[in-house]
């Protein structure tokens, strides 16, 4: 199992494009509507592009039209780290891979969604990578 710790910001640097970089490592946000996976409806797992982390599935998605992907829920709780986040002059919460300590979005309550957790994990594109579930014929 690889120690994400011990990863240097060249190594980081190797393993992901700039842009996935300065979101991942340095907490950037992709421009919304931007991202790949913002309106996808392609069933599947979402995993972190740093490290291969299985985060969330499809059917906790949902489509909050913020410009980016919407999720209710992680896959389960240790997935991710929900840390406070008081930049910009804002006070929200920050979500982080466990697994890599990379940044992926924020998460929101109290919206008004109707969603089973009242929550919105907003989470960048770029973060993610998904896995479409194959369905037998």
């Amino acid at each position: 199992m690889t120690n994400y710790e011990d990863f240097s910001d060249s190594q980081w640097r190797e393993r992901l494009d700039p842009l996935s970089f300065a979101v991942l490592r340095r907490g950037a946000t992709e421009p919304a509507f931007t991202g790949e996976y913002t309106d996808t409806e392609t069933e599947g797992v979402y995993s972190c592009k740093a490290c291969g982390a299985e985060l969330f599935r499809s059917q906790e998605k949902f489509h909050s039209h913020c410009g980016w992907p919407s999720f209710f829920s992680p896959l389960a709780g240790d997935r991710v780290i929900e840390r406070e986040d008081l930049s910009h002059g804002m006070r929200r919460v920050e979500v982080l891979c466990a697994n890599c300590k990379s940044h992926l979005g924020h998460v929101f309550q109290g919206e008004g969604y109707d969603t089973p957790t009242d929550l919105r994990y907003c989470i960048n594109s770029v973060c993610l990578t998904l896995e479409p579930t194959h369905k037998a014929d």
